[in-house]
């Protein structure tokens, strides 16, 4: 009788502590079996044969064939929003979070890359009035490890705030809303970057060690809170 009351608490404790890795308040978007929800972008410049495949409950961008990336993107459009996503990315392999992006990938970007600017906030094919600088992200990273982002985007002309581990990165308000058109819904997409096959200067100078062979990105716990 003990032993089954033992079982019955470990399965509890277990389920509790999936749902207990995502804040209170956010409904998730990957449901941790499948693509269901998600689609691949068309038209993006990164590539159209990206490759996200979902592995132990957890989304796996690689560039397969070489050279190739691609965007994997919601179904479903955003304006105001909170959204917090658990990310381990190798060194040398290039990608970013995709806020209000179009079909085409034109978008703000918090970017993932190791070594280099993983939390600092561009524009994709977009001129982003104000940047962010995620200059203490090296006080709280946890390396070959999960990390979790939580962004808050607000705003026609947007707010946008980043936290990495709980501790907030740049909080900044854009001057004009950046989009052609002045978009103030869209999109969120993981970019899987993509890179030349035989040299640098065939991608417009992006090395090709910006995706090493056989690097990966992960993504888990991806969960969103829909704001006024």
């Amino acid at each position: 009788m003990n032993l089954k009351k033992n079982i019955l608490l470990l399965l509890l404790m277990g389920t509790f502590s999936l749902t207990a890795q995502v804040p209170l308040g956010f409904t998730r978007i990957f449901n941790g079996k499948d693509l269901d929800g998600w689609h691949f972008s068309r038209s993006t410049h990164q590539g159209t044969t990206p490759n996200f495949n979902v592995e132990d409950g957890t989304i796996v961008a690689r560039q397969n064939p070489f050279g190739q990336g691609g965007l994997l993107m919601t179904n479903k459009k955003y304006r105001n929003f909170e959204l917090y996503i658990e990310v381990k990315i190798d060194s040398f392999a290039n990608g970013g979070i995709f806020l209000r992006s179009n079909e085409g990938g034109a978008a703000y970007q918090v970017e993932l890359a190791l070594p280099g600017g993983t939390g600092d906030l561009l524009g994709e094919r977009i001129p982003v009035s104000v940047g962010g600088q995620a200059n203490k992200r090296e006080q709280v990273w946890k390396a070959n490890d999960w990390n979790s982002f939580r962004i808050r985007m607000t705003g026609a002309v947007p707010h946008l705030t980043l936290w990495i581990n709980g501790v907030e990165m740049w909080d900044v308000q854009q001057t004009k809303n950046d989009f052609l058109g002045e978009e103030t819904e869209g999109i969120i997409a993981l970019q899987c970057h993509w890179t030349a096959v035989f040299s640098p200067a065939a991608s417009k100078g992006m090395p090709l060690s910006s995706w090493k062979p056989n690097a990966t990105h992960r993504y888990r716990n991806i969960a969103i809170k829909v704001l006024p």
